[in-house]
C-alpha cells in the first residue's frame, strides 16, 4: 500500500484501499494463551463487480477468472500486522495473475534437419534392437 492509500496490482491497475474489506477473527489451532486473546486471522475481500477503480476490460477479465468477489485469508503468523501484509500480498498476486494476458501460441512445423535427425535416431534405435535378437540358425 502506498502513501495515498492505494494498492498497485499491475502498471495499469491500481485500487483504492477503501475498496478492501478487512475482517479479523481469532486464529484457530495451537498457539497457547496468545492465540485465544487476539484476533490475528485476517480475511481480506475485494468486490470486483462493484469496484470503481477497474476499467471495463479489467473487470470482465477478473470476473471471468475469479468471480465477482475475491476472498483471501492469512493466519500463519502470530501478529495481525504480519497477517495483514501476507493477505495483501496474496490478493495482489492473485489479481495480477488473473489480469495477465497470455500470448497466443503460434504452431510451427519441424525443420527439415529436425526431421532428418529424428529419422536417423529411429534408424539407430532399430539397429540396436535388431542386434539384441537371437541369431538365426543357418542350415
Amino acid at each position: 500500500m502506498d502513501a495515498e492509500g492505494r494498492v498497485r496490482i499491475t502498471r495499469s491497475c491500481v485500487i483504492a484501499s477503501d475498496e478492501l474489506d478487512w475482517r479479523f477473527t481469532a486464529s484457530g489451532g495451537p498457539g497457547g494463551q496468545h492465540a485465544n486473546t487476539s484476533n490475528t486471522k485476517v480475511e481480506l475481500r475485494f468486490d470486483i463487480a462493484g469496484s470503481p477503480s477497474l476499467g471495463p476490460r479489467q473487470r470482465a477479465r477478473l470476473q471471468e477468472r475469479l468471480g465477482p468477489v475475491v476472498r483471501v485469508t492469512a493466519s500463519e503468523r502470530r501478529s495481525q500486522h504480519q497477517n495483514r501484509e501476507l493477505a495483501l500480498e496474496r490478493l495482489q498476486s492473485r489479481l495480477a495473475a488473473a489480469l495477465r494476458v497470455e500470448a497466443p501460441r503460434v504452431s510451427t512445423k519441424p525443420t527439415r534437419a529436425a526431421n532428418a535427425r529424428r529419422v536417423e535416431q529411429k534408424r539407430r534405435h532399430g539397429d540396436v534392437k535388431r542386434k539384441r535378437q537371437r541369431p538365426v540358425d543357418e542350415e
